[in-house]
């Protein structure tokens, strides 16, 4: 019945973004194109499908040899028009994940806008040495032509099994994968076989000029995230010869990855799940800080929910003592670690101002 009801809504939106997309195809829309490297990174479904963790790949590959900035809109920032990260910005002025790789790569330039063209503008006016820009959530934005696009599908919801909005999470047709230049099936398993790739891949069916690759998450270490941090328990090993119980927070889309790769260290989790860039409020604090003092217990977050988590003054003082965050990292399966770098130094290269 649900689907009856919703399958109109479904047509209508449809409808839209083919009018939407054709007006740019002919040009009746413009795209604006810029005389350096712009790579975009987005995906066809609303939801995570990690491109925060995916960006920070590019800046890994890129900071050292190029001066890189990224653009985002700054979801559900405090703050509208243009933004630069500077010393004086938090997750509220620019968002959660731009404050997070502002946080983590304070060498390259962090910078939010919701219109995208102004955005580069502005960033070329105010760091004229800028030789890339990095468009993260960007594959709707078609205001500005990139030279490289990036489309991430996620493993467990993948764009070949999901409908429109509001039947499913599409934001457009997945046929509109044409547009890409290059697709990434993120978050796989480690122990994903051989079979189960080439069987996306088939699914996925690529076009000739389409590149496909696989990824996984790799976790990093535990990392206390204020300075009051006291616990006598600073790493991940150290957690699981004290077969100490955990409280995981996260806020994030699809956090199943987050808890298995905790379910290794710890004899006991205590999981509090909440939405993607959810803002905490003083009633989670005190549910979460409860049962870490019951539990005597370390409170592990993720790096987005850190972002935010550092820029409130109401995170409890107890909380702060034993607060810690765990980063990840991208891993491109089938060792194709280096052709995806090469793919995207070639393409930098090639389009440099000054190559």
């Amino acid at each position: 019945m649900k689907t009856i009801l919703l399958y109109p809504l479904s047509l209508i939106y449809k409808f839209g973004t083919a009018i939407r997309n054709k007006l740019f195809d002919l040009n009746i829309l413009s795209a604006k194109s810029f005389n350096l490297p712009v790579i975009s990174v987005g995906n066809l479904a609303v939801g995570g499908t990690g491109k925060t963790p995916h960006v920070e790949l590019l800046i890994d590959i890129l900071k050292n040899n190029w001066k890189t900035a990224v653009l985002s809109r700054g979801y559900k920032r405090k703050t509208k028009g243009f933004v630069l990260a500077e010393k004086a910005v938090d997750s509220r002025k620019i968002g959660d994940e731009s404050y997070q790789i502002y946080t983590k790569y304070p060498e390259i330039t962090v910078a939010v806008a919701e219109k995208r063209v102004a955005g580069i503008k502005h960033i070329l006016k105010r760091r004229e040495d800028t030789q890339i820009i990095l468009l993260d959530d960007a594959f709707q934005h078609r205001r500005v032509k990139p030279g490289l696009s990036i489309l991430l599908t996620d493993y467990h919801h993948l764009y070949t099994q999901d409908r429109l909005l509001p039947l499913g999470r599409l934001r457009e047709p997945a046929k509109n994968m044409s547009r890409a230049d290059m697709i990434i099936v993120t978050k796989c398993p480690e122990d994903v076989t051989p079979i189960e790739l080439r069987t996306i891949e088939m699914g996925i069916n690529v076009y000739p000029y389409q590149s496909i690759f696989f990824s996984t998450y790799a976790y990093g270490e535990m990392k206390a995230i204020f300075e009051e941090n006291n616990s006598d328990i600073q790493t991940l090993d150290a957690l699981k010869q004290a077969r100490k119980p955990v409280i995981l927070v996260a806020g994030i889309a699809s956090p199943s990855q987050f808890l298995s790769c905790l379910e290794k260290y710890a004899t006991e989790i205590t999981p509090f799940f909440f939405p993607d860039h959810y803002q905490f409020k003083p009633k989670d604090y005190q549910i979460i800080e409860q049962n870490a003092l019951e539990q005597n217990a370390p409170v592990i977050v993720t790096e987005k929910d850190a972002a935010r988590l550092t820029c409130d003054e109401k995170y409890p003082k107890t909380l702060r003592e034993r607060t810690f965050s765990i980063g990840i990292q991208v891993k491109i399966l089938q060792d194709k670690n280096d052709l995806f770098i090469q793919k995207i130094t070639n393409y930098v290269k090639e389009n440099s101002r000054n190559g």
